[in-house]
């Protein structure tokens, strides 16, 4: 029966199949190739473990130190990198092919501050009834929406017509 792959690096009796391995001790200093028995050993004397940090190199790099402390550090780190990260969410626009210049001010006004914030901007633009017939309108206005944000955004989808909507994305610079 296969046993279970554990997460992160190997310590103590867990690292098999090797019988000779760099030692690095506890103050970070190189102790040359040693037998893993001895530094099984040396581990077990200081009070430390012995923990596979490069297990692909030959032999394997292995330091002395505290595995409980270690992984919870690690953990502290991926917990930082996490917060850090930040998530690209979709913000969408509506828009219609007669829309009225304050309006359409406003609505832009309301894309720059997305894009200041990091988001990409879905803009739709939604014809009803016989503007189907006047698609060259929702085109223009489309156009002079990427005109207006040339300076602080790329377009990553053209202007593409799906059902009664025209649709365009545009990220961030």
């Amino acid at each position: 029966m296969p046993v279970p792959q554990k997460d992160g690096p190997r310590a103590n009796r867990d690292i098999r199949g090797v019988r000779e391995v760099q030692l690095i001790d506890e103050t970070g200093q190189n102790r040359g190739v040693v037998s893993f028995f001895d530094a099984m050993r040396i581990a077990e004397e200081a009070g430390l473990d012995l923990v596979e940090i490069a297990p692909n190199s030959t032999p394997p790099v292995c330091k002395l130190l505290d595995y409980g402390r270690f992984k919870f550090l690690e953990q502290k780190k991926a917990a930082e990198a996490r917060k850090k990260q930040k998530t690209v969410e979709i913000k969408e626009i509506k828009l219609r092919p007669g829309i009225d210049d304050h309006d359409y001010e406003t609505k832009m006004k309301a894309v720059r501050r997305f894009f200041e914030e990091g988001d990409k901007v879905k803009i739709t633009l939604r014809f009803r009834g016989r503007e189907m017939a006047h698609q060259d309108l929702g085109l223009k206005l489309l156009d002079r929406v990427k005109a207006e944000t040339a300076e602080v955004a790329k377009v990553e989808a053209e202007p593409s017509l799906e059902g009664r909507q025209m649709i365009m994305v545009l990220a961030p610079r």
